[in-house]
């Protein structure tokens, strides 16, 4: 079954294809398909089986069917050749009797147990019909014999019968049409089928007896136009007569049925809908399913064939007159076969019906689609329509009348061109202009206050012209703008076809609507429509003449239109126009940009109480802004006229604008400059090229110079500005960074452009000004360096410029914008600083500018350089600029330590101190009234790790200096210096933290100093003395003291040697400050410095020098005070420096510990004999030796003691005296020996 369809869809119009003698389907109607692939009709149809094109061509029906002596019509077996002159009534009797049988199965429960049964049943049924009605037409075609009516042989009894079967088919046809009635009189139909497991649809009894119908409808009239292509007569029915009283013909008969068909289908049509929504109507189809759908494009297709050979009328004509019968009210004018409808909307139905049947004429005899085929057109109906449509007296509502002219934009995209269409259309229009065309339940897109861009008005108006439009377009359009839209395509065909001839038709009924009278009388939705409609005719036909004509036009409104928004949105739409069609826009510009002027005048004139003024001056410029901005980003090249857009009126504006405002006028100068400095590439690219020819070369250079001459306008109105507000918070701080980098990336491409205060290099200028003075805010800063860097050609063209030191200036830079991070104002002092959690103190935008820039820096030659020679690991920390700027200075301290050469040397100092600039000024204002904890903890983590890092550095000549200023600035201020006021306790966390940073680099640059400097051994020993005492803790525990920050100084330095210095200046200010004191009084928190000198000397190794400038204090401690907690700490020290004078070298250390105490003894001996003596027993369990060389001083100090008091022997002392030496060994007991014999 299947080639034999799709051998027959390739039947030629002139062939008969000899397909064998299998037996193969006759075609018939199903929707039992799959259109997954595109397929409009069943392989089964016959439109697909090619029966159509056969019926059409006179060519045999089935060339393959019926070719059998006998055929099998209802179960039983007839004479192919005769069946049907013989038994004629005997076989559509059975068919009647058959389609009875298919009715009664309508009765049966059709429930899914029963239906694959049914399915069967109702099946058989219809293929015995379909078959034996296909089999009349074969047998008309082969075996039927035109009579010779004038002949006078007898003729036999078969010929007889023979002669009679035209007429007898005639009327058993018309029989079997009064017996199946109206298709529209079905009970129901349904065309919904059952799937079973193997996905096999089975359709109810009515599915089968609905599609036999159809089946029988159709083929009556194929069989009735066969009749009268066989015969080229009149054949007249002898049983029958028409209404009319005249005998039935053939040609009557098909009149009729096609009459009523077309009326069945229409009613149908109708009740479907009576259920669909206005807005709904092109998306919901008429057809219940794809066998009508077939059976319009079958009768289109006969009906039209027979309309050329002048048998019928065409299709259009039979359409239209059942149509106009649902506009007819009194019942006389209907026919009387005719059931009686009336149509809710016979408008909106007409328009829908048309539509949806208009579009089956794509489909050719096969069913295939084809968009070449030319459609037969019905305007003369749809004129009519139209008139009635727009007739105002009816009421016509918006919704309806959105459909209505939905479906003639349709078919204008189906059929030829109509300027009475047009016309007519824009006669209701012009009256309505000043109407929205809204409806309450219909949000639209296109409205008066919805419009917010000229380039809106365009993308309406291109949206108008497209070819292709959306199905939801009565939602998403008004009335107006579907009419636009109909005018579009009506004027665009036309002038595709015809030449210019129907746009002056055009232009000449819609310009003669349009005088003084009926502008004035526009309001601002007229004013709308009005733009709308001109922008759409400008943009289909003559752009230059529709635009002055609207100017021309404008000058007839109002005086209070003529500042309306609308009317500037409408000259920059115009505006635009010009541009996308590469038409010089200089009678357009001068007009517009001149009324800019104006305005920028008034808005800097204006006070600012006077917002109501100022906000309507605004609307006007930011629509000029935007209009201006989008022609330079939509324009293929630059003409002479594009430079005068750029007038003072910006000058002025940029002075008068606020934040806000602001932003939108530099948002628009970034994207004129991008665009100029794209289109200059492109200009220099063509520019390069070789061999061109003099006139392109001449339209080059042309093209050039507007180039030019619209920069420097850039220049000359915007940059003085943008210069003025460097320090200034008035203009947003990106922006300003991005204009000032797009004016230096302008300054590259086009230097000749610059203003002649940055000449003659305009780009090292304008990095001066935006990128490395310290005055500007580092946010901008950030943000214009990394534009900068980013650009390789800007880069090289710094290096080769001899600016030698562009790379260490940007280093600065970059170091001043991260100190700088915390700083919220640099020059109001009451409120200078982002003060909360340090995390989240700086703007999140902000850090990524700084991690950019970072990221960026660290690709310039001179960075990547000092990292490869130090070998410090970069790239983990980019995203921290904090952390990599640490990690920077500690490259460039490894880089300077190894180098040999001394002339290296000394250019590696003069580059670091250039990387660092005034870098006490970046961190100065942290260190006044105000304070930032983040602020804080950043100046003294990074300047402890520079100073530790650099120490070498700072040794030399050229850097003590610096150094020595970031000592007194940051550990030595004013404020430390002032002993009675506490230090804020920011500042003093600051300080704790990274002190052993600063103590380790000050006692480096102590040691390696080229010449040694007493100033910075002083201000070693000053921090030292300042911050012991600092940060003593209150209460003598150890473990508080582990973290003081001068024993973490000596604890985590990598070096010793240069770490000895440190030692030094602690044991000097611990005996000076603490230890030393006039008289017998005692000195301040004695406990806790004891505490540090035992958690010093257990850090360190103690030197004999040390225990000589510290033990005196210690010992006069133990004498004069009597706390548990000081002697006991006393005594600790003391034995910490006895064991350490026991394991020094020789005896030099215990002679002079022995010097020590006994200058001790001299100065302590006469008062504190009993404590002196309980001191040494300690020290003696320690060290005999040191006591026994004692004994002479001890006895001499006794007899002193006894001499003065002047009252002899002091038994008491002297039983003291004993008992310290009873522990000295035999020495000591023979001093004893000698006390007791009164040797002394």
């Amino acid at each position: 079954m299947d080639i034999c369809s799709a051998a027959s869809t390739f039947l030629t119009d002139s062939l008969e294809l000899e397909l064998g003698t299998e037996w193969c389907k006759p075609p018939c109607f199903s929707c039992a398909f799959d259109n997954r692939g595109g397929k409009h009709f069943s392989g089964e149809s016959y439109l697909s089986s090619g029966a159509l094109k056969r019926l059409i061509l006179n060519l045999d029906p089935l060339p393959t069917n019926f070719e059998e002596d006998t055929v099998e019509i209802f179960g039983i077996q007839w004479v192919t050749e005769t069946a049907l002159v013989n038994s004629s009534r005997v076989l559509f009797h059975l068919f009647r009797q058959q389609l009875y049988n298919l009715e009664t199965l309508l009765q049966a429960s059709c429930d899914f147990g029963k239906i694959s049964t049914l399915h069967c049943k109702a099946d058989d049924i219809r293929q015995q019909c379909v078959t034996f009605l296909h089999y009349v037409k074969v047998f008309i075609f082969r075996y039927l014999k035109v009579q010779n009516a004038e002949s006078h042989v007898p003729v036999h009894p078969y010929e007889a019968l023979e002669a009679q079967l035209p007429s007898m088919l005639v009327d058993e046809l018309h029989g079997l049409l009064l017996y199946v009635g109206h298709l529209s009189e079905l009970r129901s139909i349904n065309p919904g089928a059952y799937e079973n497991q193997n996905q096999i649809k089975l359709f109810p009894p009515s599915w089968h007896l609905l599609h036999l119908h159809l089946d029988i409808h159709w083929l009556v009239l194929e069989i009735l136009q066969m009749l009268g292509e066989k015969f080229k007569q009149v054949v007249y029915g002898h049983q029958f007569m028409n209404l009319a009283g005249d005998n039935l013909t053939n040609v009557s008969l098909f009149e009729e049925h096609c009459e009523n068909l077309l009326f069945d289908l229409i009613y149908l049509s109708l009740n479907r809908y009576d259920k669909v929504r206005p807005s709904e109507a092109l998306m919901s189809h008429h057809c219940p399913c794809p066998c009508f759908k077939e059976l319009w494009v079958l009768l289109i297709h006969l009906l039209d064939h027979r309309s050329k050979r002048s048998l019928s009328e065409s299709f259009w004509n039979w359409l239209n007159k059942l149509l106009k019968a649902l506009f007819e009210t009194s019942s006389d004018q209907r026919r009387p076969s005719m059931p009686v409808i009336q149509p809710r909307d016979p408008l909106g139905f007409s328009w829908w019906i048309i539509t949806h049947v208009a579009s089956f004429y794509q489909f050719d005899r096969h069913g295939a689609p084809d968009e070449t085929r030319q459609m037969e057109s019905n305007w003369s109906f749809v004129e009519e329509l139209l008139k009635k449509s727009i007739n105002v007296q009816d009421g016509i509502l918006e919704e309806q009348l959105r459909m209505y002219l939905h479906c003639c934009l349709t078919l204008c995209d189906f059929w030829e061109p109509n300027i009475a269409v047009v016309t007519i259309l824009w006669e209701y229009y012009s009256k309505n202009l000043n109407s929205s065309f809204s409806t309450s339940w219909h949000p639209l897109k296109g409205l008066t206050n919805i419009i917010k861009s000229p380039l809106c008005m365009l993308e309406m108006v291109k949206t108008c012209c497209c070819d292709k439009q959306d199905y939801n377009l009565c939602k998403s359009r008004s009335s107006y703008t579907i009419f636009l839209s109909i005018l579009a395509k009506v004027v665009k065909k036309a002038m595709k076809n015809n030449g210019p001839h129907p746009w002056k038709q055009v232009k000449g009924r819609i310009y003669s609507k349009f005088h003084q009278k009926r502008m004035e009388e526009l309001t601002e939705v007229g004013l709308q429509n009005f733009f709308n409609l001109f922008l759409l005719l400008a943009a289909v036909a003559d752009v230059e003449d529709v635009a002055s004509h609207v100017l021309d036009l404008l000058n007839f409104l109002k005086p209070a239109f003529k500042t309306s928004s609308l009317i500037w949105k409408g000259q920059a739409a115009f505006l635009l126009m010009y541009t996308q069609k590469n038409l010089d826009i200089g009678a357009l510009a001068e007009k517009f940009s001149g009324a800019f002027q104006e305005k920028a005048k008034e808005f800097l004139v204006s006070k600012n109480d006077e917002m109501g003024q100022r906000h309507t001056l605004w609307i006007l410029l930011s629509i000029y802004i935007d209009g201006v901005q989008e022609v330079f980003e939509t324009s293929h090249c630059l003409h002479a006229s594009h430079e005068k857009l750029l007038n003072d009126g910006f000058s002025m504006l940029l002075r008068a604008c606020q934040e806000s405002e602001l932003r939108t006028v530099l948002n628009f100068l970034q994207a004129v400059l991008a665009r100029i400095r794209n289109m200059h590439q492109q200009l220099s690219r063509e520019l390069q090229k070789e061999n061109v020819d003099l006139n392109v070369q001449s339209s080059l250079s042309a093209k050039e110079r507007h180039l030019a001459a619209v920069a420097s306008a850039l220049w000359k109105h915007f940059f003085s500005f943008l210069k003025s507000q460097r320090m200034s918070q008035t203009v947003p701080l990106p922006q300003l960074a991005d204009a000032a980098a797009d004016f230096t990336l302008l300054a590259m491409a086009m230097p000749s452009t610059a203003p002649s205060d940055i000449q003659p290099q305009p780009v090292l200028s304008m990095i001066q000004l935006f990128g490395w003075d310290d005055i500007i805010w580092p946010q901008v800063v950030a943000r214009y360096l990394s534009h900068c860097l980013q650009n390789s050609m800007l880069c090289e063209a710094l290096s080769q410029s001899g600016c030698v030191s562009f790379q260490a200036l940007t280093v600065r830079s970059w170091i001043r914008c991260i100190l700088q991070m915390y700083i919220k104002d640099l020059y109001v002092a009451d409120d200078l600083f982002i003060d909360r959690n340090s995390e989240q103190a700086v703007e999140k935008d902000y850090m990524e500018q700084l991690a950019e820039l970072t990221r960026l820096l660290f690709k310039l030659s001179e960075v990547k350089n000092i990292f490869a020679k130090s070998q410090v690991e970069c790239l983990p920390i980019l995203e921290d600029p904090k952390k990599a700027l640490i990690r920077f200075f500690e490259a460039v301290g490894v880089t300077y330590r190894n180098l040999q050469e001394l002339s290296d040397k000394s250019a590696m100092v003069t580059k670091s101190l250039e990387y660092l600039g005034e870098i006490l000024k970046y961190i100065k204002p942290y260190l006044g009234k105000k304070i930032s904890s983040a602020g804080l903890q950043l100046t003294y983590s990074v300047m402890g790790i520079l100073v530790k890092s650099w120490a070498q550095i700072f040794a030399t000549s050229k850097a003590q200096r610096l150094l020595f200023r970031i000592i007194d600035c940051l550990l030595l201020p004013h404020l430390v210096l002032q002993q009675e006021k506490e230090l804020p306790a920011p500042m003093l966390t600051a300080i704790q933290k990274s002190l052993p940073l600063f103590l380790q680099g000050m006692c480096v640059a102590c040691c390696q100093s080229q010449n040694p400097n007493a100033y910075l051994n002083q201000l070693l020993g000053n921090v030292t003395g300042q911050y012991i005492g600092r940060f003593l803790p209150a209460s003598p525990q150890l473990l508080d003291l582990e973290q003081h920050p001068v024993l973490l100084a000596l604890r985590n330095s990598a070096t010793g040697a240069p770490m000895s210095q440190l030692k030094k200046c602690i044991v000097q200010v611990i005996r000076k400050s603490y230890l030393e004191s006039k008289g017998f009084s005692l000195p301040p928190r004695l406990a806790s410095i004891l505490a540090f000198m035992l958690q010093l000397f257990r850090e360190t190794d103690i030197d004999i020098s040390d225990v000589e400038l510290l033990l005196p204090g210690v010992l006069k401690c133990l004498v004069l005070v009597s706390e548990f907690q000081v002697k006991r700490l006393a005594t600790e020290n003391l034995e910490y420096m006895v064991r350490a004078c026991q394991a020094g070298s020789g005896g030099e250390a215990a002679a002079r510990l022995t010097s020590v105490f006994r200058d001790f003894i001299q100065d302590y001996g006469m008062r504190y004999d009993y404590q002196i003596y309980s001191i040494l027993e300690a020290v003696a369990a320690l060290d005999q030796q040191v006591v026994i060389h004692l004994i002479s001083t001890l006895t001499q100090s006794l007899k002193d003691s006894e001499q003065k008091w002047g009252f002899g022997r002091n038994t008491k002392q002297r039983k003291a005296y004993s008992k310290l030496l009873s522990h000295l060994g035999q020495v000591g007991q023979d001093e004893i020996q000698r006390l007791e014999n009164g040797d002394i």
